[in-house]
């Protein structure tokens, strides 16, 4: 291929702040590849989206890296085999816009009933973390919108109120009417994880995303061997490259989901390795995206409908921002659907 590349960075700004355990958010930058391939004039692009504080590749070097690659776009093989494995979410933005430049640069990647609107994915109802009015309010705008799986993120106020909101749920509607999963985003500490556990698995909670910070492995291990409820690994899984270190991980902490993110994994492929892995060992998985814009959700709900996974998918990130993407990608009854008829606006980028 005769390639040209170039990025261009973009400031996507929240429509209100969301909160986790790690703080506060009000914008996230995002950087866009765009591959132009001379012979045949196709363009196409790619969203490469760290998370501050998160992922693997949150460095000063950042951008330097990109413009290396952009400068030695020819080299690409080398750069998805071999030189970027310390830069999981450029790697996933390169691969996805080789993939869009493969399939014709239309945002096509993974053709399906999905991509001509014929099915939709369905995803869970977030819960940002806030005060106890703001998350009463959004669990209030879920259910009105008919979300049947609820998300709520926990940590940031008082336990024993986070835990009267999902109590209050419990009462009015049961797990066979709505499940309720909680992410603690590694919130609890070793020595109060499994009596919060037990207080939560009363209210028949589907699953908890990373109950303690990642890196405590045999303590993870021993949490995952006592719970009263299914433990999901989630920050984990991150920085964890070869799939002998994969399935190692996940041998030796037996967790009951893993979840994953491609901007934070390296990429589809590397999610498939983490997906066989987790296969091997009997642990079920689902897919989330990571507060990327319309480019990047829009590969990552393309490939996951291929996965045929029947689970809630954590894919309902799109309308968090007030300046996201034009893109034909809309939430109509808890399910995200692709509208083929609707044009991509990409006049943002240059």
């Amino acid at each position: 291929m005769n390639l040209e590349a170039s990025f261009q960075k973009y400031t996507l700004k929240f429509k209100r702040p969301s909160g986790t355990s790690r703080g506060v958010l009000q914008e996230k930058n995002t950087w866009i590849i765009r591959l132009y391939e001379r012979e045949t004039k196709t363009v196409s692009w790619g969203e490469c989206s760290p998370l501050v504080g998160l992922s693997w590749d949150d460095r000063p070097d950042y951008e330097e890296k990109l413009k290396e690659i952009c400068q030695r776009i020819q080299e690409f093989p080398y750069w998805l085999d071999k030189g970027l494995e310390e830069f999981p979410s450029i790697r996933f933005g390169l691969e996805m816009a080789l993939l869009d430049l493969e399939k014709g640069g239309k945002g096509l990647l993974f053709p399906s009933s999905f991509t001509k609107g014929l099915e939709g994915i369905k995803i869970n109802g977030l819960i940002w973390m806030g005060s106890f009015e703001f998350m009463r309010k959004q669990i209030e705008e879920k259910l009105s919108q008919g979300f049947s799986c609820l998300k709520m993120k926990i940590g940031a106020l008082d336990f024993d109120r986070e835990f009267s909101l999902l109590r209050n749920l419990r009462e009015r509607f049961s797990e066979r009417e709505l499940e309720l999963r909680v992410d603690a985003n590694g919130g609890f500490s070793v020595e109060e994880a499994l009596s919060k556990l037990e207080k939560l698995a009363s209210l028949k909670i589907h699953s908890i995303e990373q109950p303690i910070a990642a890196g405590q492995v045999a303590e993870m291990a021993n949490l995952c061997k006592k719970t009263p409820l299914p433990i999901a690994l989630d920050e984990e899984l991150i920085g964890v490259n070869s799939p002998e270190k994969k399935f190692q991980l996940l041998k030796e902490i037996k967790p009951q989901y893993i979840i994953l993110k491609p901007s934070l994994l390296g990429g589809f492929e590397a999610s498939r390795c983490w997906i066989k892995a987790a296969e091997e060992h009997n642990i079920r998985w689902w897919i989330t995206s990571a507060l990327e814009s319309n480019i990047g959700l829009n590969a990552i709900a393309q490939w996951t409908f291929t996965l045929y996974n029947d689970m809630a998918q954590g894919l309902g990130t799109g309308g968090l921002y007030l300046n996201n993407i034009p893109a034909p990608l809309s939430i109509k009854n808890a399910k995200l659907f692709f509208s083929p008829e609707q044009n991509w606006d990409l006049s943002v980028f240059k």
